[in-house]
């Protein structure tokens, strides 16, 4: 099968399992070496996700290097490469990210690897609204932050200044968005995996 947009790259962003440097919000209620397996679960989820039906370039982002066994597992496990991510904070990573690969793709979307709510179909309605020119497309979450972000050229004003993790995130880079003229386009709201009841609303929808 060849690919649908070879044109476009999916990034993910992932941190290295590593026991106690992960998912700590659960360990209110789980051990760390059970919060890091649920990371690694969520993790391979996003990496099936992203490779099915060959959509577009798959790239995994990872900190704090490449060498963790978990990310040269994955990349014998699927059709991705490896990528460090590179920056002081979590937006000079991204922006950063976006400024490299924007170099190669015309269109390039960034996720995480804990937003179990993600589709095959979110991934191509954002790869669409990229057709046009200077656009930005976000996938708002509830907590007032968002799960995915999508450029066509590189727009590091957008990642300056935010209080990453708090539920302004959302808000401040929709004003950066409107101040810098940039057609903007909004997925349906998603949720992400942070506390013991996003897990149990995880864990709900693996039942069904």
């Amino acid at each position: 099968m060849t690919i649908k947009h070879p044109d476009a790259v999916l990034m993910i962003f992932c941190k290295a399992p590593i026991i106690g440097e992960v998912k700590t919000r659960l360990t209110t209620e789980l051990t760390s070496e059970h919060a890091m397996q649920i990371h690694i679960e969520l993790a391979e989820r996003t990496l099936k996700l992203a490779t099915h039906n060959q959509l577009c370039n798959v790239q995994l982002w990872c900190t704090p290097s490449i060498e963790h066994p978990f990310f040269t597992a994955s990349a014998l496990t699927y059709p991705i490469s490896l990528h460090k991510q590179d920056g002081i904070d979590l937006g000079e990573r991204m922006s950063n990210a976006f400024c490299m690969t924007l170099i190669n793709y015309s269109r390039a979307l960034l996720i995480g690897c804990d937003c179990p709510s993600l589709t095959q179909e979110n991934l191509e309605e954002a790869l669409f609204a990229l057709n046009q020119k200077n656009s930005c497309v976000l996938a708002p979450a509830e907590d007032g932050g968002y799960v995915l972000i999508g450029l066509n050229q590189p727009h590091p004003e957008l990642f300056l200044n935010i209080e990453w993790g708090t539920d302004q995130v959302l808000d401040h880079t929709c004003t950066l968005i409107k101040q810098n003229n940039l057609n903007y386009h909004a997925l349906n709201e998603q949720w992400d995996i942070d506390t013991p009841k996003d897990l149990k609303r995880y864990q709900e929808l693996l039942l069904n």
